[in-house]
This record gives C-alpha cells, structure tokens and sequence, in this order.
C-alpha cells in the first residue's frame, strides 16, 4: 500500500485547527463568558459554510483553502465543518476537561491512527485500518485522558470509545461523531460514578 507522508501530513493539517479553537473558546470565555465563547465559534462555522457554499454550490475554487479538501469532501462539507460542530457541542455539553479530553482526542489520536498505521500497518483488522494504527491511536487517546482527566475509568472509557469509533466508521464523519461519542461516554461515566459515590 503506497503512503505519501507529505500528503498524509497536509491531510491532517486541518485537525490541528482544533488548537485554535479552543485558544479562542478559552480566551473569550474567560474576558466575556461562555455563552460569548460559544458564539464566536458559531461565527466560525457560520464562515467556514459559507466557504463550503462557494466551493461545493457555486464550484469555485478558493486559493489556498481548496487544496486542503479530499476527493469525498468535493461535493459536500470539508472536515473542518464536521469538526467545529462537534467541539461547540461538546464545550457546550459536557464538562470543560471532558469537552477538551474529546477534541484532543479527535485531533490527536486520529493523526496517530493514520499516519502510524498506513506507514507501519502489517496487520489489518477492518477495512483500511491497521492493528499498528488502532494500537497508536489508543495510546496517544490515554496519553491525551491522562494529561487532562483525572479519573482513570472516564480516561479509559473516553480513549476506548474514540478508539473504537475511528475505527469502525467509515462513511460517516468521526470528526464529529468521536468528539460526541467519546465526551457523551466519558460525561455520563462521570454522573454514574457521582451517583455511585465511587
């Protein structure tokens, strides 16, 4: 199986985006509130559609944005899209260290995944993923829940649930399903073990 590691790279470039947001989300919730922060991603979704409105509905290509795109986002929304919803709800829902675990997760574990298994892959265990790639992304996920949780059964919870999703969907995005999926799993975990007194 052929791997360009610069074109790999440029791929996921667009995840690195996550960084951004939350700097922003953190800097204007603490001068102006959470409901402000919140707003001003929504205004960043708001352009990045209205980007995906002039490429997909008008069909013009936009320097420099348009060469980020893959071939399955030409006729519909660009990754960056998917992954904005995802974090609003999630910094909108859950905890902020859950919300932030999510991201993370979504961002870091998901490079991990591809760039470690298309490169090292031997062992395929689902369509286009690698044992080597699920085994990365899982690491890097508990990597990620450790630095920031401090609860080892929501880390687990949350970098299984991550892991599995990226794993296992394809047609779907998991730009936005492992953000909900993994910080749905990693909050309600957290009420159960404080109902439980755990």
């Amino acid at each position: 199986m052929g791997w360009d590691l610069k074109k790999e790279l440029k791929r996921k470039l667009i995840h690195l985006l996550s960084i951004f947001f939350i700097i922003v989300f953190v800097i204007i919730s603490t001068n102006f509130g959470k409901k402000i922060a919140l707003f001003a991603l929504v205004l960043l979704l708001v352009i990045f559609i209205e980007i995906d409105y002039v490429r997909v509905e008008l069909g013009r290509k936009i320097p420099i944005f348009w060469r980020i795109f893959r071939k399955k986002e030409k006729n519909r929304h660009g990754a960056q899209v998917f992954f904005l919803i995802g974090a609003i709800i999630s910094l909108a829902v859950f905890n902020f260290d859950i919300a932030l675990a999510a991201i993370l997760m979504t961002t870091f574990g998901d490079m991990a995944a591809a760039l470690i298994g298309k490169r090292f892959g031997r062992i395929w265990i689902a369509k286009e993923r690698a044992l080597e790639g699920v085994a990365a992304e899982f690491l890097v996920d508990m990597l990620i829940a450790f630095i920031v949780l401090d609860n080892w059964i929501v880390m687990l919870v949350m970098a299984f649930t991550a892991t599995i999703v990226e794993t296992f969907i394809y047609k779907l995005d998991d730009n936005l399903i492992i953000p909900l999926f993994s910080g749905f799993n990693g909050q309600l975990v957290l009420y159960l073990l404080k109902i439980l007194k755990v």
